[in-house]
């Protein structure tokens, strides 16, 4: 007898089978066919009485509890125990079943790759669970680091456990020569994989780049290219940006891995550069009262500290000054506010001084 193998007992399930063959008068096949229903009924019935039980149990340790731990490892563990009644009720029904007894080791077979499946399937949630709490319960690390710690122990975890649970696979089925069958396997698909899915592989393994190396993180504000916005995911195989206009940008992470990216929460100030043109006929005594005019409103405006305001050109249609200061803050909102604030109070101040703005205007002479 298997390891997976059902062990109901053959000679009362032949006859109960027998009995209700005489009694129905009904063809082998078909008593067959209700002992195999009879069974998963019996099963199923049984089985959910007692998953019943256990959960009141279950539910009334929980509430005792204040975390959420409990109730999220029990979720699962229900969640697991509900299809776990379902297979072996289906597994049971099946034995009595003679048509079937040429497919008994395949199906013997599929039903322990099933189960063991679902262990690791089990293992894998109780284990992201696990890390999860670990994560919230860490003080030292920011929320995004946790994020990103929680995520690469995730996938680790999940490649281990099914990479074990196919090992037991290997070792149940007794497979003859399965080791060098599966080495020999994944070494020739293994190169016919890579070349078909090179793109994908490379935003998948560009995922890990990300999270280990870490040039952003959810909720910063990137550029990538000429597009900027905020980070509002990072997935295996894209990343998903909010953009200022409102629409969602979706990258590649091979994309991102391989191009410059600009992070503008790593700027710690920003430098603001800008130009203001005044007419030719601005007298020099004003034109001399501009740079220090300006200083001093950008020092009156809280964060900003100048550091150039020069006569640097003469323009096309103007006398041009350049202006250059820093914001403390790497907002772009609050650099727009601040903005806007040193350009109103520069008008203000041209106008008390009578000093005229350039702007393209037309001129007509007309000699006499």
């Amino acid at each position: 007898m298997s390891l997976n193998e059902p062990v109901t007992n053959p000679t009362v399930v032949a006859t109960l089978s027998s009995t209700l063959q005489h009694a129905l008068s009904i063809s082998s096949t078909n008593a067959e066919i209700l002992v195999s229903v009879l069974i998963f009924s019996i099963i199923g019935i049984v089985g959910w009485i007692s998953y019943i039980i256990i959960n009141r149990y279950v539910n009334k340790y929980i509430e005792k509890t204040t975390t959420t731990l409990d109730k999220e490892i029990a979720k699962t563990i229900k969640t697991v125990i509900k299809i776990l009644i379902g297979v072996l009720a289906l597994q049971f029904s099946l034995s009595p079943l003679s048509f079937l007894e040429p497919y008994k080791h395949t199906l013997d077979s599929v039903f322990l790759i099933l189960q063991i499946m679902l262990t690791a399937y089990a293992v894998t949630k109780v284990t992201n669970i696990l890390i999860d709490e670990l994560a919230q319960r860490s003080t030292q690390k920011s929320e995004r680091n946790k994020r990103h710690s929680s995520f690469i122990l995730k996938k680790i975890v999940a490649v281990a456990v099914f990479i074990i649970a196919f090992i037991i696979i290997l070792n149940q089925l007794e497979l003859t020569g399965a080791w060098e069958t599966t080495i020999a396997g994944l070494g020739i698909s293994g190169i016919v994989i890579a070349f078909a899915l090179q793109s994908t592989l490379s935003d998948f393994f560009s995922a890990f780049a990300i999270y280990l190396d870490r040039p952003f993180e959810i909720g910063d504000f990137i550029f990538v290219g000429e597009h900027g916005g905020t980070v509002k995911n990072i997935g295996i195989f894209t990343t998903r940006l909010q953009l200022l206009q409102g629409e969602e940008l979706v990258v590649s992470n091979k994309e991102l891995t391989s191009t410059y990216v600009r992070n503008f929460r790593k700027l710690q100030k920003r430098r603001i550069v800008f130009n203001i043109g005044v007419t030719y006929d601005t007298p020099n005594e004003k034109l001399r009262k501009i740079p220090p005019m300006i200083v001093d409103i950008i020092k009156s405006v809280k964060g900003t500290s100048p550091q150039f305001v020069n006569f640097n050109e003469f323009g096309e249609y103007s006398l041009k000054f350049f202006v250059s200061y820093f914001v403390s803050a790497s907002d772009y909102g609050k650099y727009l506010e601040v903005q806007q604030e040193i350009n109103l109070a520069i008008r203000e101040a041209f106008e008390r001084e009578g000093i005229e703005m350039a702007y393209l205007k037309n001129v007509t002479f007309i000699k006499r």
